[in-house]
């Protein structure tokens, strides 16, 4: 399977130290605090994608863990690159950007 561009599924990879996640029912908000961006992620099954990086040692094994078959790969690993473009996930393996998963509630910043 031939990998987004500038995009690795083998790396390991995390929620940016400064994105805050809000679980919505069409899946979920992603706001970065520092480049004040919002992300939506209009798919649930991205949402488990994401919850998964921290535990996982790549993102491909995140998207095995959140049940994502080999047929949708390539369309989660398209997502994966946009979040990575848009610094809302980064190489885990940049110990500076390393930080659990933050969860936004009722609109509170964490």
């Amino acid at each position: 399977m031939t990998e987004p561009a500038g995009f690795d599924l083998r790396r390991p990879w995390s929620l940016h130290p400064q994105v805050a996640v809000r679980p919505e029912p069409f899946g979920a908000l992603l706001y970065h605090f520092g480049t004040r961006r919002l992300s939506f992620l209009k798919d649930p099954d991205l949402l488990r994608v994401v919850r998964a990086l921290d535990g996982q040692p790549s993102a491909r094994a995140a998207c095995a863990e959140a049940g994502i078959d080999r047929a949708r790969l390539p369309a989660f690993g398209r997502a994966l690159a946009t979040l990575a473009r848009t610094h809302m996930i980064v190489p885990r393996d940049e110990p500076e950007f390393t930080s659990p998963e933050r969860e936004l509630e009722g609109g509170k910043a964490p």
